[in-house]
């Protein structure tokens, strides 16, 4: 449902006024979970771009076993960015005043044919 004008431009100044707060935006991007995402993100490229450092290093100097740490390294890293980026793109849904259990967060995992019913039963109106 659309807001009013009225509640649109109240809006708007209640953004404002907190976009202006340093001390309120640093507290909301510390709880975001996308920003901590995205910060693990960059650590597991650096983990990559280190251990593809190491494995060449290891090839060239004819280490095999620096080669071989370099690639489980650069698999870890891939792996963790994996669960990383994962994780970012999960929605937050922390209750005000409390947490919410895992089970209640986790989407009901139907079939497709329970996704087509879904569709057909919120599909407009003026389609029949």
């Amino acid at each position: 449902m659309p807001l009013s004008e009225h509640e649109q431009r109240l809006f708007d100044q209640i953004e404002q006024s907190l976009a202006e707060d340093p001390k309120f935006a640093s507290a909301v991007r510390a709880s975001d979970p996308r920003f901590h995402a995205r910060r693990r993100l960059i650590l597991a490229a650096v983990a990559i771009i280190a251990g593809l450092a190491l494995l060449v290093y290891g090839a060239v100097s004819r280490m095999t076993w620096l080669g071989v740490a370099g690639f489980v390294v650069m698999l870890g890293a891939a792996a963790f960015a994996m669960q990383s980026h994962r994780k970012g793109q999960q929605p937050d849904l922390r209750v005000v005043g409390g947490t919410t259990s895992r089970r209640t967060r986790q989407r009901k995992s139907g079939g497709f044919v329970d996704r087509l019913e879904d569709r057909w039963r919120q599909r407009p109106e003026g389609h029949r």
